[in-house]
């Protein structure tokens, strides 16, 4: 969203509160990032507020009078309690914040259009096929608009006739303070990490955000009828890492001045170039190893390195130990005769879900996606929500589930003989 000119001259560049990034790509969409379809969404000031705040509630007797009251230009959210009775209540204009809506719906209302992360699809045509769980309107977050730009985390977006309704099935209550509350029908899970984003942090807990932005503790399964404990001590403000489970996809959350302080693509590049200067050999064939261009990160280079998976011994491609018993996916290290996965080496892409600016130095397994030490050990440690009721840790660059002891391992290198 930046324009080039907008980067040179940061005075002109408008606020930026934040970017939310989708888990499992790694800088981009498997086709390429399209309008509000992309990998990573930049929040940024708008010239106008258009956030809302409750104002009115109307306690209708029949889903008719309650349609109604819904028509009118303003937002609303409808809790059908029965068929008797719905609650209505209108949200007013906010001249303090800026709404921001996610959810799979192409509608207009919607600003980042996410759709389901299948583990390591090449391309779109591989997601297409699975039904999926994300809501069309999944979530929204209302940014203040003075310093230090809070932003709030919400379940369930306003769809094109400004509404939100949630239906007889859908968990709903009255609030000690005679509010209306309630989840949508898959939830919006939020995880806030310890210590932020940093080389420190910690997983925090998975909790489930209300469509008034409370926080509870998680349902029993993904859309069980019974909401979980009210958390009183927990707020629905994201802060930087914090996570956002949609139930098909998880969005990672960075703030403008967290990012300022990840790597860039540029420094990434450098380290690539830094690896290659280096010439690293294959043990066996003897030929210099390179990791391609971070624009080639999909097609297998001839120069590729590769690595066995129990050991972490970086070699090129090559036939050596190749049993045909083994069905090619286990080979013998000719280093260290250890039986394991042989798989290329990718480098992580995506800068935002680096914990600091390390080398590369470490791979994800099975998947083979490099990155820093400590990015690595970060995200084996994350529980990831997969399916209604199980969570797994994922390497963040393609969304395979983590195997081995630690789900990551030290890349060893031979270096050139000469």
């Amino acid at each position: 969203m930046f324009s080039p000119d907008q980067e040179n001259h940061p005075s002109k560049a408008p606020v930026k509160y934040g970017e939310l990034i989708v888990l499992g790509y790694n800088g981009s969409l498997p086709n390429g990032d399209r309008g509000r379809r992309k990998s990573r969404f930049a929040l940024f000031k708008r010239p106008k507020a258009n956030g809302v705040k409750p104002s009115t509630v109307h306690i209708a007797c029949t889903p008719q009078a309650a349609k109604a009251i819904s028509n009118k230009d303003q937002h609303s959210i409808s809790y059908t309690l029965s068929r008797a009775q719905t609650v209505v209540v209108e949200y007013t204009h906010d001249s303090n914040t800026d709404m921001f809506q996610i959810g799979r719906s192409t509608e207009s209302p919607i600003d980042f259009v996410v759709t389901d992360t299948v583990p390591g699809s090449q391309s779109n045509s591989d997601t297409q096929s699975v039904q999926s769980t994300i809501s069309r309107f999944a979530c929204r977050i209302i940014c203040e608009r003075n310093p230090p730009f809070t932003a709030r985390i919400y379940a369930a977006g306003f769809d094109s006739s400004k509404n939100i309704f949630l239906g007889e099935k859908a968990a709903k209550w009255k609030t000690s303070d005679g509010q209306m509350d309630g989840l949508t029908t898959n939830g919006v899970l939020v995880m806030h990490p310890r210590n932020g984003f940093t080389e420190d942090s910690k997983p925090g807990i998975w909790r489930e955000i209300s469509v008034c932005g409370n926080v509870f503790s998680l349902r029993e399964t993904r859309s069980a009828q019974q909401r979980g404990k009210m958390v009183e001590l927990e707020t629905n403000q994201l802060q930087d890492g914090s996570l956002i489970d949609l139930c098909g996809a998880t969005l990672l959350w960075r703030t403008a001045e967290g990012l300022s302080h990840t790597p860039t693509v540029k420094h990434l590049e450098a380290l690539r170039q830094e690896i290659n200067a280096a010439r690293p050999q294959c043990p066996v064939g003897f030929n210099t190893l390179a990791f391609p261009s971070m624009k080639r990160k999909d097609v297998v280079d001839e120069k590729q390195p590769w690595v066995y998976l129990n050991c972490g011994h970086v070699h090129g491609y090559h036939n050596w130990g190749n049993k045909e018993e083994r069905d090619g996916k286990d080979r013998e290290c000719p280093m260290c005769r250890s039986v394991g996965p042989y798989v290329p080496l990718w480098l992580g892409c995506e800068a935002g879900f680096y914990v600091d600016a390390g080398p590369p130095t470490h791979a994800f397994s099975p998947c083979g996606h490099v990155c820093s030490e400590k990015t690595t050990a970060y995200w084996s440690q994350i529980p990831l929500p997969h399916g209604t009721h199980t969570f797994h840790a994922a390497c963040p660059f393609c969304a395979h589930q983590l195997a081995g002891e630690q789900g990551y391992i030290r890349l060893i290198f031979q270096g050139p003989l000469d």
